[in-house]
């Protein structure tokens, strides 16, 4: 007799779901968890970043309060205080999770798990003491952590990882950024909008690796209006921490450095999976990933992964879908992950979200496409807005089935769900084209990109032949 049917390693985003899903269905079910409940995304990451974002957003739009007819005197932030907002709102949604575990009769277990074999854990809590428990069936969640590249200097004074910079109340007056992908420039914008110089340093031939070409145009746009400086295809050599930091890094065959008050190393995140346990029960691995099939199950009978570990999709999102499949899976019944349409969400201002195939992969798969977009700048709830730059853009198939969307505009997170149902449900682009979408809205720039896809497009000027 196991002392729970169901265990859960790993409290986060994928863990807390699953635990709450397996009990749903019935099962005695234990989360372990070391940390605070909600894991990196609500503790460290997605939500933390999201308040100071919102903090920023709100201090920019009332000091340009006077475009809109606002007098508003000595505007001006205090960044703990913004700290703080954000700890309130990470500890009321934390609380919130503990609120729901206890209604669902999940025992939460605080401390470190680490796998005896394929049926018992070993928990550590806080203050050393150690019990085991034993489990029929296992689900992994254990996450990750942010990526320490092997570089010179990198523990040094001032350089920090996304962990460190999110617990500061103090905002150092410049920043260097390794790192242009999505959390390096939602970074970069938090800390321009606040009026700190930025330099962000990334290896690849572009910030945004993976967004669509005319998306990252136009948010190039964007932080070159916050004086944001971009320094694309550099290899960062060296770091030295101080008061200020300099970072070293290789540009075109020269060398150069770059300095701030602080660096951040934002360059991707490390599956949780070492010092678990994973030995003690044959765990197939790929590098640092647990391996796993389309129902979350690793090659030992009793025992499933969720969330970074399995190096599908590092998204929160991703992880908590995994959650309920494996929870399903390991209560006896049959479900499956499909990853084939998954928003990607980017809380810059304006925001960016996309899904499925972009110009590019759509190049690369060799499928025969087309396209429609509209510039937002036309759009006018987004001009009521003061919100000029942006685009929205179509993909299709060469039967007009929709394939993909971009979208770069205000409210972009929100609405990109449109369009990822719309590709689930296999509609064309003309099915969104005469779908009446609500004026004024920001909504209406995807409605417009489809009838520029037909050609059709009354709110922008005849394309040239």
């Amino acid at each position: 007799m196991y002392d729970f049917d169901i265990a859960v390693l790993g409290g986060g985003p994928g863990g807390y779901i699953a635990a709450i899903r397996a009990a749903q269905y019935g099962k005695k079910v234990a989360l372990i968890e070391a940390r605070e409940l909600g894991g990196t995304c609500l503790n460290r990451g997605c939500i933390p970043t999201k308040a100071l974002l919102h903090c920023a957003e709100v201090y920019e739009q009332t000091e340009s309060a006077s475009v809109f007819g606002v007098k508003a005197a000595e505007v001006g932030f205090d960044y703990a205080g913004m700290a703080a907002y954000k700890d309130a709102t990470v500890q009321k949604l934390v609380s919130g999770i503990e609120g729901l575990e206890k209604a669902y009769k999940v025992t939460v277990i605080k401390g470190f798990g680490r796998l005896k074999d394929t049926h018992n854990v070993a928990v550590t809590d806080a203050s050393g003491e150690v019990k085991e428990y034993s489990f029929d069936k296992l689900i992994l969640a254990t996450g990750s952590t942010p990526a320490r590249p092997p570089i010179e200097g990198i523990d040094g004074k001032n350089v920090v990882t996304s962990d460190e910079i999110l617990s500061m109340t103090e905002l150092p007056e410049s920043f260097v950024i390794i790192g242009g992908g999505v959390i390096g420039i939602e970074f970069a914008t938090l800390f321009a909008t606040l009026g700190r110089p930025v330099t962000v340093i990334e290896m690849m031939p572009s910030i945004l690796p993976g967004a669509d070409a005319d998306v990252v145009r136009s948010a190039l746009r964007v932080l070159k209006k916050k004086k944001v400086s971009i320094i694309n295809n550099a290899k960062v050599t060296k770091i030295e921490g101080g008061d200020t930091v300099t970072v070293t890094y290789e540009l075109n065959g020269a060398v150069k450095t770059a300095e701030g008050g602080c660096c951040v190393v934002s360059v991707g995140r490390r599956a949780m999976t070492r010092e678990i346990g994973l030995e003690n029960c044959g765990i197939e691995m790929n590098r640092a990933f647990v391996v796993i099939d389309d129902h979350c199950r690793t090659n030992v009978e009793n025992i499933y992964a969720i969330g970074d570990i399995t190096g599908k999709i590092q998204l929160a999102h991703v992880a908590s879908a995994q959650g309920t499949v494996a929870a399903a899976n390991a209560s006896g019944r049959d479900e499956t992950m499909d990853y084939s349409i998954v928003p990607s969400c980017i809380y810059t201002n304006p925001e960016i979200a996309f899904v499925g195939l972009s110009e590019d992969k759509a190049k690369e798969r060799g499928i025969e496409y087309s396209v429609g977009s509209y510039n937002v700048a036309g759009n006018g709830r987004s001009m009521v807005m003061n919100q000029n730059i942006g685009v929205s853009k179509l993909i299709a198939d060469k039967n007009g089935k929709l394939i993909g969307a971009q979208l770069m505009c205000p409210r972009a997170t929100d609405m990109i769900m449109e369009l990822a149902e719309a590709i689930k449900l296999g509609a064309s682009v003309k099915d969104v084209a005469d779908t009446i979408h609500p004026h004024p809205t920001v909504s209406e720039v995807v409605m417009e990109a489809a009838h520029d896809w037909e050609g059709l497009c009354c709110h922008a000027l005849p394309k040239r032949k």
